[in-house]
């Protein structure tokens, strides 16, 4: 496999806490890539210049669109699997294979390797895609998103657990960091635009602000420093991962640009089968039930945790998709599920109390997992 490497500049500090990297004044920066290629023992050097004006080119030296001919190439950027390729795609059987939504570089794939560390990280187009990979036995797990600290609730994934049949089998908690990534040679003042993920420039909203630039949402944020570095854009940045400026050969103009350093993302590990829960540890349980209509329902489903000193930690409502009205007493309601986590284990006597209790009511009621709590960020 070719090995990668990528030049950073060192980083000085804005106003506010902001650290930002700049090229010294008295020479023109240069982006340094090098492939190296293991069948033949030896390493070819590409120095692309970044600034205007530099005519000094050699033999050696390649133009911005044949650096992106050799980085799409590169057999370490993998094309996310879409859902019709999934068909396509084997296991050489060796380690773990994990799906995650987005390019290399993603917080996903960073959490991916925290959740399942050596594995084979397998990128993905969709959320959607992800699990269909772990249905079709093409992936043994997927490590996806399901709220930020920040942002709040990933809905679209809430939708998904119920309409697949994975299990939760564990958490993972990632701290992001967000970086604001630009071509080498482009400073602070050149830029007009960012962009990202949606989540991530809700994250950054403040910085952004402060700094005058117009955000344009993209697929992801890996994604955005892949196309700022591919396109060779000089007026654009992206915000994005420390990890995805070394992978697409970016300078780092500013780190830790969220609003808030306690920003943090939380993702699901599932699987095909769910884990045998135990009592030896801390456990958390995820549910989800509807209810009849009427006065105290929601009140008398979260009695039966609360009569049992059962701790809820998560409680999130979402709409019946394919029935979201119902009608009672000439009036038209929302149908809601509603998504519950509880810290409890399915072993414990008490938790299976408690579902028993619930369903002698609820309409419709399952359990999506019960799993180890991960308490690396407490």
């Amino acid at each position: 496999m070719a090995a990668f490497h990528a030049v950073r500049l060192p980083a000085t500090h804005l106003p506010g806490g902001i650290s930002v990297n700049q090229s010294p004044s008295n020479r023109n920066p240069k982006t340094v890539i090098r492939f190296g290629y293991g069948s033949s023992k030896r390493n070819r050097l590409v120095s692309v210049l970044a600034s205007q004006g530099d005519g000094n080119r050699n033999e050696n030296s390649l133009s911005a669109v044949e650096v992106k001919k050799i980085l799409e190439d590169s057999p370490l950027l993998p094309k996310p699997l879409s859902s019709n390729q999934l068909a396509e795609t084997v296991s050489n059987g060796s380690r773990v294979r994990v799906a995650y939504q987005g390019v290399r570089g993603a917080y996903s794939e960073s959490a991916a390797e925290k959740a399942y560390p050596n594995c084979e990280a397998v990128p993905c187009e969709e959320f959607d895609t992800a699990f269909e990979a772990v249905e079709r036995w093409l992936v043994d797990r997927a490590v996806l998103p399901i709220e930020n600290s920040l942002g709040g609730s990933i809905h679209r994934n809430y939708d998904l657990l119920l309409r697949h049949n994975l299990h939760i089998v564990g958490e993972v908690k990632l701290a992001v960091r967000h970086c604001l990534l630009a071509n080498h040679g482009v400073k602070l003042e050149d830029l007009r635009r960012v962009l990202s993920h949606p989540q991530a420039l809700a994250q950054c909203e403040n910085t952004l602000t402060r700094l005058g630039l117009v955000r344009e949402a993209v697929d992801d944020t890996a994604g955005a420093a892949k196309q700022i570095a591919f396109e060779d854009l000089s007026d654009a940045a992206a915000v994005a991962s420390a990890k995805a400026a070394e992978i697409y050969g970016l300078n780092i103009v500013a780190e830790d640009i969220q609003d808030d350093t306690d920003n943090v993302t939380r993702f699901l590990m599932l699987a095909r089968e769910p884990i045998i829960p135990g009592t030896n540890r801390l456990f958390k349980t995820s549910i989800v039930f509807s209810l009849e209509e009427g006065p105290g329902v929601l009140f008398k489903a979260l009695a039966v945790f609360a009569l049992r000193q059962i701790n809820l930690t998560k409680i999130e409502s979402r709409p019946l998709r394919k029935n979201p009205l119902r009608a009672s007493g000439g009036l038209k309601y929302f149908d809601y599920l509603f998504y519950v986590d509880f810290e409890a284990s399915m072993a414990d006597e008490v938790a299976q109390n408690a579902l028993r209790h619930l369903e002698e009511f609820a309409t419709f009621l399952r359990v999506l997992g019960s799993y180890p709590v991960d308490t690396t960020m407490l």
